[in-house]
């Protein structure tokens, strides 16, 4: 990935920081999109190794953000190889109080989970069109297949966002490749605020006796955009086999 320019959505939350040094570390440019911390992405830069990364403010849910960070990446960088898809809301509702699943809660997480990865793939196509071997990741969730999530609306996104990349695979076909990473828990700030005896529970059902890791999300990302040429439209999943347990 020497050389190679990547933009990545939340990049300055848990996952999206472990997938921002796993490709830094690759040699690639790192342009990490925050919506809301400038300090925090600052330091995320300053932490990446190699050079010439940037850190750009955009609302994935406001079009108009997504494309002014497009023309500043064209400015700078002329070409865009890798598009992550990490930004994404959640927030933890029993499946059965379908009261406290309310249209507002529900329509925040379409519109940053779905749309706002349609709108990203949308603005910055443009850009991925220039490379030799684009890729895109859109980073999902086992609750997509499973149906089990921090809520109904949660799951139900994800298995939207799951369909956008086989739909968008076929649509930007052949030149644009697409694909899905799909962890099942993944250890990190979401994960410290849950119940440990939850958490243990999940570990004790998962055939490979651990929890994911945000590295482990990191690698599956790097190992589609270098050992996966002739994969698209695919779900790949980071879950320690949990649909087995």
């Amino acid at each position: 990935m020497q050389g190679q320019v990547v933009v990545i959505t939340g990049g300055a939350g848990g996952i999206g920081s472990a997938i921002c040094h796993r490709l830094a570390q690759a040699g690639a440019q790192v342009v990490v999109l925050y919506r809301s911390d400038p300090q925090k992405a600052a330091r995320l830069l300053e932490s990446l190794p190699g050079g010439k990364h940037l850190s750009l403010q955009a609302d994935v849910t406001q079009s108009s953000t997504l494309e002014q960070a497009a023309r500043r990446v064209a400015e700078q960088y002329g070409r865009l190889d890798l598009l992550v898809n990490n930004a994404g809301i959640t927030r933890p509702v029993p499946h059965d109080d379908l009261e406290a699943l309310d249209d507002e809660l529900i329509d925040q997480i379409f519109r940053t989970n779905w749309r706002g990865a349609f709108a990203t793939v949308r603005a910055f196509r443009g850009l991925l069109e220039q490379s030799p071997a684009p890729l895109i990741v859109n980073i999902s969730s086992v609750a997509a297949q499973t149906g089990l999530g921090s809520n109904i609306a949660y799951c139900a996104s994800k298995a939207a966002l799951d369909s956008l990349t086989r739909s968008l695979a076929r649509a930007l076909a052949p030149h644009i490749r697409v694909v899905s990473v799909s962890p099942g828990w993944v250890l990190g700030e979401y994960a410290s605020r849950m119940d440990p005896a939850l958490l243990e529970a999940q570990r004790t059902r998962t055939p490979l006796g651990r929890l994911a890791t945000a590295e482990d999300v990191a690698q599956a990302v790097y190992a589609a955009a270098v050992y996966l040429p002739h994969t698209t439209g695919a779900v790949l999943p980071v879950d320690g086999g949990r649909p087995l347990g």
